[in-house]
């Protein structure tokens, strides 16, 4: 059967339909953003929550928000830059990074929600899978609830994303969630190995790797962890380092702005181009046409 192009017509394309801006772009995943962000009608608008774990190149972001017709408001978010603040200068985007940006905005969203004394999750995480559960009085508020919004990110086993989730959940919010996806979990026993994930809550497997390529390849490992070895970190420092940080974050997860060595909004006004008037629009006119015909004049004079 010979080749037979297939030629859209007029009808076509007075049909056709553009997709959304964000789904040309790659950006969003709409099938998923409808799921996520539908709340059932017998809520009465209440919000429906939704952590919004991302990634860049040099941080984790956190995030938790809620959608309304105007667009999407945020409730609280946590940066991995901000464990600079409780004694974490380093490996801001690895797997205990992750939970430690969670768990930050966790308890910051329960501080700002006044729950944060009724729900204080797992102080002390020992690698179980433990949802938070309302309390016992009838009276009492129930936990905080949103859900996990990965984006675009591949949810494989391990994965960074769900580090985030365990350190929110571990920090007093009711994510539903299972064991399936977490470091340690054996699809063919279909169980967790606990310590396993300890030891990724607790950066035990950067600190492995910091041993195995010390005694293999010691050049390389002064290179890739050298800001490790200039403030004094090794590869036992590094439980200690991130028990420490959780701590810190459990006594004051609050925001607080850095000082800035130089006031950057006056800096930005500096350069920037106000739309003209009428009248300065004319008169800027006009000032090019006197300068013209006074060079013409000069030109004939000569």
């Amino acid at each position: 059967m010979p080749f037979v192009k297939k030629v859209k017509s007029d009808a076509y394309y007075s049909r056709f339909q553009v997709k959304y801006r964000r789904r040309r772009e790659g950006k969003t995943d709409y099938y998923a953003r409808k799921r996520l962000i539908t709340q059932a009608k017998n809520k009465y608008n209440a919000p429906k929550y939704r952590l919004v774990v991302r990634f860049t190149n040099k941080e984790v972001i956190v995030q938790i928000i809620y959608a309304r017709l105007q667009g999407d408001f945020v409730l609280c978010a946590a940066r991995s830059k901000e464990l600079a603040r409780y004694g974490v200068n380093h490996g801001l985007t690895n797997w205990t990074a992750a939970y430690a940006t969670g768990l930050l905005c966790a308890r910051r969203a329960l501080t700002k929600l006044g729950l944060a004394d009724k729900y204080e999750g797992v102080a002390e995480p020992d690698g179980t899978i433990q949802l938070t559960e309302s309390l016992d009085d009838e009276d009492a508020p129930r936990p905080f609830k949103c859900y996990l919004d990965v984006g675009l990110k591949r949810t494989s086993t391990g994965s960074r994303v769900f580090g985030a989730l365990k350190g929110a959940s571990d920090g007093g919010i009711y994510i539903p969630h299972n064991e399936k996806r977490f470091p340690g979990y054996d699809t063919e026993s279909k169980e967790l190995d606990d310590e396993v994930l300890k030891k990724y809550i607790f950066g035990g497997h950067v600190a492995e790797y910091m041993e195995s390529l010390e005694e293999e390849d010691d050049e390389r490992f002064k290179k890739q962890f050298a800001t490790y070895l200039a403030d004094g970190i090794g590869s036992e420092d590094i439980e200690e380092m991130w028990t420490n940080a959780y701590a810190a974050i459990r006594e004051d997860p609050t925001f607080k702005a850095t000082e800035k060595s130089q006031d950057w909004k006056a800096e930005t006004l500096k350069y920037k181009t106000y739309k003209l008037t009428l009248e300065q629009r004319r008169a800027r006119i006009q000032a090019k046409i006197e300068a013209f015909q006074a060079g013409a004049a000069e030109e004939d004079e000569e």
